[in-house]
This record gives structure tokens, C-alpha cells and sequence, in this order.
């Protein structure tokens, strides 16, 4: 209904659609100036950092294009118009997702699959058929993790109605530190992403594996290949919240 909706106005959305690629790429444009003065970030070259940059996008747009629409739970608690979500014969969860569904959103995974691909032609890789496959599963498991953050910050929007943008903090802030090289960042950070809130499974740890780059951490090498195992794990945590939270629910005004 909502794309359907969406193509009735079909230059509105493709002018919201290249709005939102040429806004996702002003960051990589920034990066991009940085480097027209420096060689390096980190021991990164552009193109190792093209490769960061995208991956992190194309999974954040996946999974803001599929989930985008959580942050708007605690607008429905507020005003009561989540009880109607309730009474329909659907899960609740596939409504909300679908609430809103906003197709422009697919200029954000179009902008990072493309610095993504750039990237991906200029590193120095010796490309086989697993290690493309490997990349593929990077970005999709990556979205896994994304869409997991979305589903627990909107579990959490039943406790705090407020909560939008404590997810959009991890959600969006998150995908733009993994812009960036671990290398920049403090180690304690760093321990943080990968153990506490695993962001790094989304394409730092096995970006490294690709590049043939150190772990900053000293950890063993098969972590690397962990990102899929991690995203169900957090997926099915994910799960669990989302139900603890729709079950405390009680209505507008509780």
C-alpha cells in the first residue's frame, strides 16, 4: 500500500530518492577532502576506508529500508493509535515495520553500494569466489546486526516514549563510526563495539580478514568469520526484548 502509494507521485519520489543519496554521500565527500591532504587515516588508504565506508552504509540502509519505521513506537503509545496494531490479524512487529514504508530510502543503500564497489576495485585484494561471497555475507549479516538495534531500541520505546533517539545513537552513529578505521579510535572503544554492543562484527572485523590487516585486539583469526553466528544471536535477543516490551504494554495513558 505504502509503495503504491509512493509511485503516485512519482517525481517526489525520485527527487526524495536522490535527496537521500546525495545527503549519504556528503559524508564520503568529507572523507574525500580529508584525503586530499593525507595519505593515510589510521595506516587506511581511500580506497580500504571506500570499503569501510560502504559496507557500513549498504547495511544500514538495508536495514533502515526494512525497519526504518521503528522509531515510530513511542508516537503511537503516546497517542493510542498502537492498540489499533493489536486487533489486526498480522504480527505486530511486520506492521510496524511496514508502517510508512518509505521506498526513497533505497538512495542510501544505492550511494553505499556504489563508494562500496569503488572501493572493492581499487583495494589491493587477490579477489576469489569466497572472499566475494564473504564480502556479500559481510553486508548482509551487518544489516542483521543493524536490524537487530532497531527492534531493541523500539522494545524500549514501551518503558520510554522518548527513547528515538538513544537507538538512533546506535543505529546511525553507530554506521558512521564504522566509517571509520578501528585504528583511530581508543581501544577501549574498541573492546565496547566487539564485546558489549558487537557493532565491529558489522564490517570491521571481517574487513580486516579481507585486507589481510591485524586485529587491533590480538583476537583469534576465526573471530573474523563470526559476524553471521553474532547477528542471529543478536536477532534472537532482539526477539526476546521486542516480546518482554509488547507484553508490557497497556495502553495509552499506562
Amino acid at each position: 500500500m505504502w509503495v503504491r502509494s509512493t509511485m503516485a507521485y512519482r517525481a517526489s519520489f525520485v527527487m526524495t530518492t536522490i535527496g537521500n543519496f546525495v545527503a549519504g554521500g556528503l559524508d564520503f565527500v568529507a572523507i574525500m577532502l580529508m584525503f586530499s591532504h593525507i595519505d593515510a587515516l589510521g595506516g587506511f588508504s581511500l580506497p580500504e576506508i571506500a570499503l569501510l565506508y560502504g559496507s557500513s552504509s549498504c547495511s544500514l540502509g538495508l536495514a533502515d529500508l526494512v525497519l526504518g519505521s521503528m522509531d515510530r513506537i513511542g508516537q503511537r503509545v503516546r497517542d493510542g493509535t498502537f492498540d489499533t496494531l493489536l486487533v489486526r490479524p498480522a504480527p505486530v512487529l511486520a506492521q510496524v515495520a511496514a508502517d510508512r514504508f518509505a521506498l526513497r530510502r533505497l538512495g542510501r543503500v544505492s550511494q553505499g553500494a556504489l563508494v562500496l564497489g569503488w572501493g572493492l576495485a581499487h583495494v589491493d585484494i587477490a579477489w576469489t569466489l569466497p572472499k566475494a561471497l564473504f564480502t556479500a555475507v559481510m553486508v548482509l549479516s551487518g544489516a542483521a546486526l543493524f536490524g537487530s538495534l532497531f527492534i531493541v531500541g523500539a522494545a524500549f520505546q514501551f518503558w520510554a516514549t522518548e527513547a528515538a533517539e538513544v537507538q538512533n545513537s546506535f543505529t546511525y552513529g553507530g554506521a558512521t563510526m564504522l566509517q571509520y578505521p578501528p585504528t583511530v579510535f581508543a581501544t577501549e572503544l574498541v573492546r565496547g563495539v566487539t564485546f558489549v554492543v558487537p557493532l565491529a562484527f558489522v564490517n570491521w572485523l571481517p574487513a580486516l580478514r579481507l585486507l589481510g590487516r591485524d586485529n587491533p585486539l590480538g583476537l583469534p583469526g576465526w573471530v573474523d568469520f563470526c559476524g553471521p553466528p553474532v547477528a542471529l544471536l543478536m536477532l534472537t535477543g532482539a526477539g526476546l526484548v521486542w516480546r518482554a516490551g509488547l507484553r508490557s504494554y497497556r495502553s495509552t495513558g499506562s
